[in-house]
């Protein structure tokens, strides 16, 4: 009698501790849908701004009309992205006609002055610190899914119920990883 209970108490434990990790995963899951959430609210700022961006340019550097076409592309095509893969590629395209923009812009020191462009600007930049630590939430979140999917036992756990890992939003740009280089000459 005293070993089938014995049994039955460590089936139930068993019971519990899965219950757990199935709870685990599903939080981790969801924290990773919320993650990505806060990674489109801020995309959704960003491609919101560009335009304004892009006509305060227009108006001083009408003739740099291929560049303002590259901005106006990469954005309707990261707008339209709908895998994380997806996004990460269509922000390497939209960040490097954005840097294009900026150096039209670095061109006209009429435009440099002008108190609409130093806005959106300023605006552009505090969205891409609020994007850099979405991003960072986002991965932190990622991390700890894709790590309590691979690790044992939760392993058995999450392939029971079909848990997968989910994907990094990262950078692929080498010139967006480097450090920038300060010189005072």
């Amino acid at each position: 009698m005293i070993p089938l209970l014995v049994l039955l108490g460590l089936v139930v434990l068993l019971a519990f501790y899965g219950i757990a990790i199935y709870n685990k995963l599903v939080k981790l899951k969801n924290l990773v849908g919320e993650a990505w959430s806060g990674i489109d609210v801020q995309l959704k700022k960003r491609y919101d701004l560009i335009p304004n961006l892009v006509e305060t340019v227009k108006g001083y550097a009408a003739h740099e009309k291929e560049t303002f076409e590259n901005v106006t592309r990469a954005r309707a095509a990261a707008q339209q992205a709908t895998t994380v893969e997806g996004q990460q590629a269509a922000e390497k395209q939209l960040n490097g006609a954005l840097m294009n923009l900026l150096a039209v812009a670095e061109r006209y020191p009429d435009l440099k002055a002008n108190a609409n462009f130093l806005a959106l600007q300023a605006q552009l930049t505090a969205i891409e610190g609020d994007l850099e630590k979405a991003r960072r939430y986002y991965n932190g979140n990622v991390r700890e899914q894709n790590t309590l999917i691979e690790s044992f036992p939760s392993n058995i756990i999450a392939n029971m119920f079909s848990f997968a890992k989910s994907v990094f939003f990262e950078l692929e740009s080498p010139a967006e990883k480097q450090v920038p280089t300060v010189k005072f000459s």
